[in-house]
């Protein structure tokens, strides 16, 4: 994916594309809307199912939303050795701009758990116009 990010844990890889929704915003009442792809490879020699995650959103106006949850998009998915799984999603916020991270939990057959870490990753409008401070 371009445009992506990226985080590694136990050789589980989480790549992140974000991208922002035109057609769904309406900047003039507030709502901005980003849609984001996610993959998760397993690099392991076992599989492993996806049975939790938690998302960490924060505003433009440094506004702070948790959201967690049994799986993702209404599945737990298992995700064999070598295997990618891939899903997409929605961001809605209140400003034009923002960033999101967070984990997910896995477990292995055997039920031994573990947290893969989730990059963090900007939500900006295409256009917008960055200066570092």
């Amino acid at each position: 994916m371009s445009g992506s990010y990226r985080a590694t844990t136990e050789d589980i890889v989480v790549t992140v594309e974000p991208y922002y929704l035109d057609d769904e915003s309406k900047p003039d009442e507030g709502s901005y809307v980003w849609a984001y792809m996610v993959e998760i490879h397993n690099g392991q020699s076992q599989p492993v199912q996806l049975m939790k995650r938690y998302w960490r959103i924060t505003d433009a106006l440094g506004r702070v939303e948790e959201v967690s949850g049994e799986g993702v998009v209404g599945e737990q998915p298992v995700i064999e050795p070598g295997e990618t799984y891939e899903y997409s999603s929605l961001c809605p916020l209140q400003t034009d701009s923002g960033i999101m991270a967070g984990a997910y939990y896995l477990e292995h057959a055997d039920g031994s758990a573990f947290e893969v870490k989730i990059p963090a990753f900007s939500l900006d409008l295409p256009d917008a116009v960055h200066s570092l401070n």
